[in-house]
């Protein structure tokens, strides 16, 4: 089976990373890059949130979130980490159809975060990591490229019927000078 390796937001499947600068809304409200919306979520205090997802750059607002001590991240955080982590992918590449289009043609690749640091999103220092964020792109993509196949059988149908019933619109002539 191909695999697909990637690391922050470099090279050709760059895009995949969420140091990827594409604009998402998220919880009602926009954020610059889909890594701001899920470190959004980890400090249990208003301000905290709003100061990491000020970084000036998708890698610093990653580095603060990381920095966070225990007495200042939400106690629900690593049950609801993984959960936020996929509604966070869903939202960025449905809301933007060439993300979604580049994800959908990777096919039935192995997406695999080259991540040396992080073996819970990535593969780790040893290689043998989880690679959590592969695992929820592979994921996304499987009920993107679902949602994509109904909704060509919906309108294939839809077509079907017109057909089958002669559906049109009546033109109306009007005569004048």
């Amino acid at each position: 089976m191909t695999e697909i390796r990637f690391y922050r937001a470099v090279g050709e499947y760059g895009y995949l990373s969420n140091l990827y600068k594409a604009t998402i809304r998220y919880g009602g409200r926009k954020f610059p890059h889909s890594e701001a919306a899920y470190q959004f979520g980890k400090p249990k205090d208003s301000a905290v949130a709003e100061w990491i997802v000020s970084a000036p750059k998708p890698h610093l607002c990653a580095a603060a979130a990381h920095a966070l001590l225990a007495f200042d991240i939400s106690p629900t955080w690593n049950e609801v980490k993984v959960k936020r982590m996929k509604s966070v992918l869903k939202e960025k590449f449905s809301q933007h159809p060439v993300l979604k289009e580049k994800l959908l043609k990777t096919g039935d690749a192995i997406l695999i975060e080259e991540s040396n640091t992080d073996a819970f999103w990535g593969t780790g220092k040893k290689g043998t990591g989880k690679n959590m964020l592969g695992v929820l792109l592979m994921e996304v993509r499987g009920e993107l490229r679902q949602r994509e196949n109904s909704l060509d059988k919906h309108m294939g149908n839809i077509n079907k019927f017109k057909k089958e019933n002669m559906i049109f619109t009546p033109v109306r002539h009007v005569d004048g000078d």
